[in-house]
């Protein structure tokens, strides 16, 4: 449920003035066929990745009416349908709010009538913009990619980085210019947990906003996470583990320590990991006898799985896999995404993070020069 906190619901929103009252009320309107009776959950994240229920109304006329407490802090809460897939988000916040959608189509929800909402709307239309132009060129590089034709699809793939960096660059912005809203604390994590900016631009994007929104759970998140990097920042000791090999046996990281080594965490479900491989045996060949060792940490599910992932990607550099709690290795590096590498020197201190392709090989020449 936590990831649902952070997930940027896209929407078509708009925007109207509700009069205050000293609840959060909710006004529903469901077009479609929604028989009367049909129930409304409404809900937020509990502890420990449970799903809190606040409460439960049902349909009359196509109609539904909340009316809770104000809540502590400004976590969104989520509106969901019985037997309709998905889910509309909306900030609680003191006022009434009108809310209408189509019951197949709760993503283009509309959506009013408070200040936090009304950014959210701010947001979701500047976002949509984003990617409507994406879209526009998807089909001309679908039809390029099966007619191979790599220059097209390559002007197209150029042209769709440009429009990522003017995505980003609206949402720094947003944020920037909104440290009132909730929904810039859910941006920013979004940005930190996909990796978009680097720690310290999160860091100074987080001290921009009021301390509101600073109690929310994704900004909470943030700077949980932060910490946690602190333990596993570059010129920390690298946290020392042990776990079962490839043939059952414990394997210390103390004792796989060569002159350099390569912490690697991944899977093999994992899409990027696999193809990063191709280039990671690449730099192994060529600098193992010069001293670099690689210890991959798995976080598969299935051993059979992890155990042929390996043989297929002809994987030469000790492995270690924790049945027992394939996140635990994980948690402490704070891993959150893989793939996701430390590089240690002898004394397993971590020198670098999260270098792949030709940069993981220019790092790893230049320590065994």
């Amino acid at each position: 449920m936590k990831k649902l906190l952070v997930t940027l619901t896209i929407a078509v929103l708009a925007v109207s003035c509700g009069e205050k009252t000293d609840s959060v009320v909710l006004n529903g309107n469901l077009r479609g066929d929604v028989a009367d009776g049909t129930q409304v959950f409404l809900k937020t994240a509990g502890e420990n990745n449970s799903v809190k229920e606040i409460d439960t109304v049902t349909v009359k006329d196509g109609k539904f009416v909340f009316n809770t407490p104000i809540p502590t802090t400004l976590d969104p809460y989520y509106v969901f349908i019985d037997k309709v897939r998905g889910n509309m988000m909306f900030f609680p916040e003191q006022g009434t709010i009108e809310m209408s959608t189509h019951k197949d189509s709760l993503r283009n929800v509309i959506i009013s009538g408070t200040p936090q909402n009304d950014m959210f709307t701010d947001f979701i239309e500047g976002s949509k913009k984003i990617g409507e132009k994406v879209q526009s060129i998807q089909k001309d590089y679908q039809k390029a990619a099966m007619a191979q034709d790599t220059a097209t699809v390559k002007a197209l793939q150029d042209e769709i980085k440009e429009i990522q960096e003017e995505g980003k660059e609206f949402e720094v912005n947003f944020v920037k210019e909104n440290p009132n809203a909730v929904i810039s604390g859910m941006v920013i994590n979004r940005l930190f947990q996909n990796r978009i900016l680097t720690e310290d631009e999160i860091s100074e994007l987080v001290n921009n906003l009021s301390e509101e929104v600073k109690k929310t759970a994704a900004v909470s998140a943030i700077l949980e996470m932060i910490n946690k990097n602190k333990a596993t920042s570059i010129g920390a000791k690298a946290p020392e583990f042990t776990a079962p090999n490839l043939n059952g046996e414990p394997l210390a990281l103390k004792d796989a320590l060569g002159k350099v080594t390569i912490v690697d965490f991944w899977a093999a479900w994992c899409v990027p990991c696999r193809k990063e491989n191709p280039n990671v045996v690449n730099v192994y060949n060529k600098y193992h006898d010069k001293g670099l060792n690689i210890v991959g940490v798995s976080l598969d599910k299935n051993a059979t799985e992890w155990k042929k992932a390996i043989e297929e990607d002809g994987l030469p550099w000790s492995h270690v896999y924790n049945e027992k709690d394939v996140q635990e290795i994980a948690k402490l590096y704070n891993v959150t995404s893989i793939p996701s590498t430390f590089i240690l020197d002898e004394k397993g201190v971590i020198i670098a993070k999260n270098l792949r392709g030709d940069d993981l090989e220019k790092k790893i020449a230049e320590l065994l020069q």
